[in-house]
């Protein structure tokens, strides 16, 4: 039995499971299984592969993506360069990790966007953060981080507010963190809402529900939005090319 798996906390829901255990019946995948692990130390993947050796691939979720890179063998070199492991291969007895958010970022909203570079905005500074800026990075689309903390490489909630010019220059939004996933649904970021207009792109890498608060607002206000599902397809799938690699 081929074994693969989820590694994050909590784990209340999971796309990844549901998707690859629908993809082995549909494609007619045999002998292999998807589980989640649901640890809030990402040491503790130690103990989860000496338990079960048979264990090929591990996608990784909050909060884990950086810390489980002390745990790695070798580093895809890309992921090296963002600095957060998404999915790993175990490979004889080698543990190599890759970032597959990146792959699946870029070809999501590159194909949504088109031609069009718009400035922008990237919500969170967590593991899926440092895949998204890297990604804007390659396809030469300028950005600013906002945090709720202040750092050089930073701006705040409170500075973006303050400054109408931001907004009406950065017009692509992206939202990293996990403010309204389910079930907090009305959970959004302190972003000025009433600086939203019909210029503007969100992108939700949250993926459930398929349309967050975030994305309502611009909507509404005329703008173009679009949620993290394709995203996450593109990753998973990338992932299973790696293991399959």
């Amino acid at each position: 039995m081929r074994k693969f798996g989820l590694i994050g906390h909590p784990l209340t829901h999971s796309f990844s499971k549901k998707y690859f255990t629908e993809k082995f019946e549909k494609e007619g995948i045999e002998g292999c299984s998807y589980e989640l692990y649901d640890i809030p130390n990402a040491h503790a993947l130690e103990a989860i592969l000496s338990e079960n050796p048979e264990i090929e691939g591990i996608n990784v979720t909050i909060p884990h993506k950086e810390d489980v890179i002390a745990l790695m063998d070798d580093l895809d070199e890309a992921c090296e360069e963002i600095g957060a492991v998404n999915c790993i291969h175990i490979q004889d007895g080698m543990r190599i990790g890759y970032n597959t958010d990146y792959i699946g970022f870029k070809n999501s909203l590159s194909s949504w966007l088109g031609p069009a570079r718009p400035k922008a905005l990237v919500l969170g500074t967590g593991g899926a953060s440092k895949a998204v800026k890297q990604a804007l990075k390659d396809l030469d689309i300028e950005f600013l981080s906002v945090s709720r903390t202040e750092d050089e490489d930073r701006i705040t909630y409170e500075e973006l507010a303050s400054d109408a010019g931001i907004m009406k220059n950065y017009t692509l939004i992206v939202n990293t963190t996990p403010l309204g996933t389910f079930p907090n649904v009305e959970g959004i970021p302190a972003i000025p809402l009433e600086q939203v207009t019909s210029e503007h792109f969100v992108y939700d890498l949250v993926y459930n529900p398929a349309e967050t608060a975030l994305m309502k607002v611009c909507l509404t206000k005329g703008g173009k939005a679009k949620n993290g599902h394709e995203m996450l397809v593109l990753q998973a799938e990338a992932a299973w090319e790696i293991w399959n690699s």
